[in-house]
């Protein structure tokens, strides 16, 4: 796949961000929250786990805790067994109350609305931070980079970039400020619902007339399919019956 450079490759980038604004209209983070120290929480959490076992899992965990103090006292051992679906329940644990205990001691117990500080926090780097800043505050500080933003950016043309601190400085130079946060989002809904990582469903793409990587992935999407439908045609095909041999044949063949 070649890149486009210079001019061309800033209005391929707008072109997609005009599409991805019509398809997804409605786009938005998939975490629930009500506050700041809520997302940051989820956030956290999604780490290697669904939106929607973390919602599951956060729907009585703020019930329970809901100031950074409470994340700071509670036992290690505790908040694990609530959290324990997310995966990965005790390195997220330490993480969540020494955060906690860092917001209570550099900040009153108050979710800081600046990248330096947010990023001063345990546990906290500049993904969790770009999506606090960008959905609790509305604060267009920078791009998230997840895995869904990474695989679109490729496959897109937008970047050959591997690192996500890389791919979203080359990002941040293509897409208007004011889109940052809409754009993370715009890519997350469109990776989740139609360019999925193994089996993109480029049939039904909004963007298959402007994606470099539409050749490449529709042919082995029509490959596959073309193998699926030769199985299971083979499955239903009825099996030869072998001719019935005579008496003296059977005795030839036993011999």
């Amino acid at each position: 796949m070649k890149l486009r450079k210079g001019q061309q490759l800033k209005e391929h980038a707008s072109e997609i961000i005009e599409r991805l604004r019509k398809l997804y209209p409605d786009a938005h983070c998939e975490l629930n929250f009500t506050n700041p120290l809520e997302l940051l929480v989820a956030t956290i959490l999604s780490a290697q786990c669904t939106d929607k076992r973390v919602n599951i899992v956060t729907r009585d965990l703020f019930k329970k805790l809901k100031t950074a103090a409470d994340y700071a006292r509670i036992p290690q051992e505790e908040l694990e067994a609530d959290i324990k679906s997310t995966g990965f329940f005790r390195s997220k644990s330490k993480s969540l109350r020494s955060m906690a205990q860092d917001l209570v001691n550099k900040f009153h117990g108050k979710v800081p609305a600046a990248m330096e500080a947010l990023t001063s926090l345990a546990g906290v780097g500049r993904k969790t931070a770009n999506v606090v800043l960008g959905n609790a505050f509305h604060i267009n500080d920078g791009i998230v980079v997840d895995t869904h933003v990474r695989r679109l950016a490729q496959r897109l043309g937008l970047t050959r970039q591997e690192d996500p601190d890389k791919i979203e400085s080359e990002l941040m130079k293509l897409v208007p400020q004011n889109d940052w946060t809409d754009f993370s989002h715009w890519l997350i809904w469109h990776g989740r619902r139609c360019c999925y990582a193994q089996k993109p469903d480029c049939s039904h793409c909004g963007l298959a007339t402007i994606c470099p990587s539409f050749d490449e992935y529709a042919k082995l999407s029509a490959d596959a399919e073309t193998k699926k439908a030769s199985a299971v045609k083979k499955r239903s095909m009825p099996a030869k019956r072998q001719p019935k041999q005579t008496g003296e044949k059977r005795i030839a063949a036993k011999l």
